[in-house]
């Protein structure tokens, strides 16, 4: 590798810079849930049950949400490579008009759909109203998140991924107090129950988005002022962000689906082995953002110098020191698991024996797996940084649905195999991965952006 190459890319130390932000403001999400249920679990087993089947039929716009503004994220970094202020600006405009139109189509039809699908789930009449009120104050936050994400969109594909990672600092403690002061009813405010729990939530969104807007307006309100856009049809453009979006929203979505539909599997296991799988999984995705951060913060990068149209030499160095850093990542990801897997029995103090040796079992798989899953994810964010969303797709989702689920359904209902074999499908879906993804990176084909 040469200096002139060296310094024409990003270093490690920038890819630092950019991935911490994204890690904890994961985490800060992720706890969040955590925190709510937490508050909502000593109003007894409906009012969680309530939020748990709420949240899986509202979750599921929010995922479609989140994921158009990943994908716009994609769009900005290009752009934001481009030095164009023209091609920022119709980024971020089309991303507001995407996410925008998909919530208000996925409130309006919730909003419809929603009572027959909790009453025919739901195990009493309780649980389904308190799912509804939950719900209808939900749509709240869901309307705040479209539009505050691809704020947060604009500032990560920027790589100023402290700006988004501030407004959940800021936000964070406010929603663990508005949702203890709501459902208990302390200082003189009612007591709401579940919907305490979902006000918490809403009036935290919407803070974020003030915080995200005002920053916003203070340092680029003139890209929106700018006249004109980047194509002569100003419709076109969206059009092709929305051809470029898709394939990214459906690899999220198919994610989802295949997760819940495994989790459905898992309940057919004896009762050690499933209370394994539930409590293992969680701690799992939070040490994975170490390095699913990595990769992410790397595909930000990757769009910037693919829309400065930097030489391929370069971009093969850049991405060699993000694969090697990554593996360094992995090694930590590894031993975390392995001392999550030990710090259960503190934390649980009160397993069966034979949920703790189920735990145990996972060990070998846990050491295994962020490896591949580290350089898998650093291998789909490149390419869709490219804009080679469809090949990303459609790995992702061939894996998740020829080899995860049916995999896992043959495991459990046919052979009724212990947690530790069930658990090791994981590993064999980043193998059936690992291959199409490395073949794609080494053809060169990602050197360019490429337009679906």
């Amino acid at each position: 590798m040469t200096q002139a190459t060296e310094n024409t890319t990003p270093s490690t130390a920038r890819i630092f810079q950019i991935a911490w932000p994204l890690a904890l403001r994961a985490v800060i999400m992720f706890s969040a849930v955590l925190i709510d249920l937490y508050f909502v679990s000593s109003l007894g087993e409906e009012a969680v049950a309530a939020i748990g089947l709420s949240g899986a039929i509202a979750g599921l716009l929010m995922g479609i949400v989140f994921a158009f503004s990943n994908a716009a994220q994609v769009k900005l970094a290009q752009a934001v490579g481009t030095e164009n202020p023209l091609a920022i600006k119709t980024a971020l405009v089309n991303g507001f008009i995407i996410n925008i139109v998909l919530a208000g189509i996925g409130i309006a039809t919730l909003l419809i759909l929603a009572r027959p699908i909790v009453d025919f789930i739901a195990h009493s009449p309780k649980v389904a109203a308190l799912a509804m009120t939950y719900m209808r104050i939900f749509f709240i936050m869901i309307a705040a998140e479209a539009v505050g994400l691809i704020f947060g969109s604009f500032f990560n594909g920027d790589g100023r991924t402290k700006i988004p990672f501030y407004s959940f600092l800021i936000a964070f403690p406010l929603n663990i107090l508005a949702t203890y002061v709501l459902v208990f009813g302390h200082f003189g405010m009612p007591e709401l129950g579940v919907a305490g729990a979902a006000w918490g939530t809403a009036l935290a969104a919407i803070v974020r988005l003030l915080v995200l807007a005002a920053v916003f307006w203070s340092s680029d309100r003139a890209l929106i002022k700018l006249p004109g856009w980047i194509d002569a049809d100003r419709w076109m453009s969206l059009r092709e962000q929305v051809r470029f979006a898709w394939p990214i929203a459906a690899t999220f979505i198919s994610m989802n689906f295949a997760a819940n539909t495994c989790t459905l599997i898992y309940a057919n296991m004896n009762i050690h082995q499933f209370a394994a799988m539930t409590l293992i999984m969680p701690w799992v995705r939070i040490a994975g953002l170490i390095s699913y951060s990595w990769a992410q913060a790397t595909g930000i990068l990757m769009a910037q110098l693919l829309g400065k149209t930097v030489s391929s030499e370069a971009l093969d160095a850049f991405l060699l020191r993000a694969r090697r850093a990554i593996v360094v990542l992995a090694v930590i990801v590894s031993l975390t698991y392995v001392g999550i897997v030990f710090a259960t029995q503190r934390i649980y103090v009160d397993l069966d024996a034979q949920t703790r040796t189920a735990l145990f079992s996972f060990l070998p798989v846990l050491l295994i797996i962020p490896f591949p899953r580290a350089l898998n994810a650093l291998c789909g964010n490149v390419l869709r940084a490219a804009g080679d969303t469809h090949y990303s797709m459609r790995v992702h989702v061939g894996a998740q649905w020829l080899i995860l689920v049916p995999v896992t359904a043959v495991f459990v209902l046919l052979f009724d195999l212990p947690a530790v074999w069930v658990f090791a499908v994981y590993l064999l879906e980043e193998a059936t991965k690992f291959i199409p993804f490395h073949q794609r990176i080494r053809s060169g084909s990602w050197h360019h952006v490429q337009h679906n």
